[in-house]
């Protein structure tokens, strides 16, 4: 089977480029078009979700579970129709939905600007200036709506197999040129990539399923499947939630074996303002994935007065952030609020689109009575705690965050660090491959070098006098640790590399 999605850079040539190639290989042709009309009479209200997204604020946790929704049917509609034939799609970022199967071409359809100017006047009957705006307008959104949806940026290379520009050559030929680049063993279908494409239409099922049903609709869930076996994670405060996720995904086609299991653990994040770009946010994300756990977001302003805690209707720790426009943000007071939440709203969203997204809350008051606010979440395994007490100096605010992150270990029995110490004692980088390497190497000419050299290390250790015996003590003072450390070194990496913290 035959699997061709083309991004559009440009709508006129990217259909043209579309509609010719699926002419040639005698397939279906799907748009993105099609696939909004479809989404639609699915009842997935895609017009609000775009609207929240070219408001260009950050979505609430109820606009991340209708873009959660959103994803699963694209991915159904697109997985199924791969699996059924040949398929030639057009649009935004299809290839995204089904990332990981191998034997899909992935195109990037570009053209001058000028040519899309033209375009724009032709098709919508406007001035060349408003064309030009439009265009910048529309690639502006077009960013946008593939980075909140799939954390992806349009222009990355890396994301296709190959950019063409249909201003320099004719689409006609274009096609032609494609459906010999189709014909390649690297995009023809295999076992294993049928197996996957499976894989993640049964994954998407199942979270459509939980997405439709009323009762599920609120479940921020991560969905895996392999091989007919499904798992469902999902945070610990929507474990109230786990009767109903058999009852929902039973009647999906496919499923073997059903795993719904809470997340492990919950990460608590504690800082004064959040970055949703920084490298702090990927580093937690990636430990709260291997833990299978759930970051929690906590706010934490300092004052003189009590503390005073923003809170939701089911957790003492979750802020509720429902509202009556389905969560998108009016100009006025709403917008002010979200513009000043500390970049809250929108880490939380990154940490929704990731799948370790928890609750949040902001907390104010004195770092004494707050630290009994941070204890009172549970079933904690980790906080980090960094950006504190901004409006004090280097050194007072390094000892103001030192106490405190001391007063939440000791509630909480659990290791607390900086930002910094994150990605060193829970991540495996280059920095741990070199450690890894270093120690296996070390403990293993250690041990060479003894058992090359048995008979001379007995006879040095044996040999009689004050002197010898004093020396030999001394080395096996400086020795055992020496191999010890090494070893130790070399197998705390070795566990951490297979996942076992």
């Amino acid at each position: 089977m035959h699997t061709v999605f083309i991004s559009r850079g440009s709508y006129r040539r990217g259909r043209e480029l579309a509609e010719k190639l699926s002419n040639r290989l005698g397939c279906l042709c799907l748009s993105r078009e099609e696939l909004l009309e479809q989404a639609t009479h699915h009842g997935i209200p895609v017009g609000k979700l775009e609207e929240a997204v070219m408001k260009r604020r950050p979505l609430t946790e109820q606009m991340g579970l209708l873009a959660a929704r959103y994803r699963a049917y694209v991915t159904t509609i697109l997985a199924s129709a791969a699996l059924d034939g040949d398929l030639v799609y057009h649009g935004r970022a299809g290839q995204l939905a089904l990332g990981g199967v191998p034997h899909i071409l992935r195109i990037r359809a570009v053209t001058d600007d000028e040519d899309r100017y033209e375009g724009v006047i032709e098709r919508l009957r406007l001035s060349r200036q408003k064309a030009m705006t439009y265009v910048e307008e529309v690639d502006e959104d077009v960013r946008r709506w593939i980075r909140t949806l799939y954390d992806e940026d349009v222009r990355d290379p890396a994301l296709y197999n190959l950019t063409v520009n249909c201003s320099k050559v004719e689409v006609g030929n274009v096609a032609t040129a494609l459906v010999s680049l189709v014909e390649l063993p690297e995009f023809q279908s295999s076992p294993a990539s049928t197996r996957k494409l499976r894989d993640i239409l049964l994954a998407a099922r199942c979270r459509l399923a939980l997405a439709d049903d009323p009762r599920t609709r609120d479940l921020s869930a991560n969905v895996r499947a392999d091989n007919g076996s499904v798992a469902v994670t999902y945070p610990p405060r929507q474990a109230k939630l786990a009767p109903l996720i058999p009852e929902v995904i039973e009647g999906v086609d496919g499923v073997v074996e059903l795993r719904g299991t809470v997340a492990a653990s919950t990460i608590l994040w504690i800082q004064e303002r959040f970055d949703p770009d920084s490298e702090t946010l990927q580093n937690v994300a990636d430990v709260a994935a291997r833990w299978d756990a759930a970051v929690d977001l906590i706010r934490m302003l300092p004052g003189e007065g009590p503390s005073a805690v923003t809170d939701g209707e089911d957790d003492a720790h979750a802020l509720a952030m429902s509202h009556e426009d389905g969560g998108i943000l009016e100009d006025g007071t709403q917008a002010d609020a979200a513009e000043d939440d500390g970049g809250v709203r929108e880490t939380l969203h990154r940490l929704i689109q990731v799948g370790v997204g928890g609750s949040h809350c902001v907390m104010s008051g004195s770092p004494q009575t707050m630290v009994g606010n941070v204890c009172s979440v549970t079933n904690v395994s980790l906080a980090v705690v960094d950006e504190l007490f901004l409006d004090r100096s280097g050194a007072v605010r390094k000892r103001m965050t030192r106490d405190l992150a001391s007063r939440i270990a000791d509630r909480l029995r659990v290791p607390v660090i900086g930002a910094e110490e994150l990605k060193t004692q829970y991540l495996f980088g280059v920095k741990q491959w070199l450690q890894l390497a270093a120690s296996l190497v070390g403990t293993a000419l250690l041990y060479l070098a003894v058992l090359e050299n048995q008979e001379a290390v007995l006879g040095f250790l044996r040999a009689e006098g004050t002197t010898h015996r004093t020396l030999a003590a001394a080395a096996v003072v400086v020795v055992a640790p020496a191999v010890a450390f090494l070893w130790g070194t070399a197998a705390h990496h070795l566990l951490r590399l297979v996942r076992f913290e």
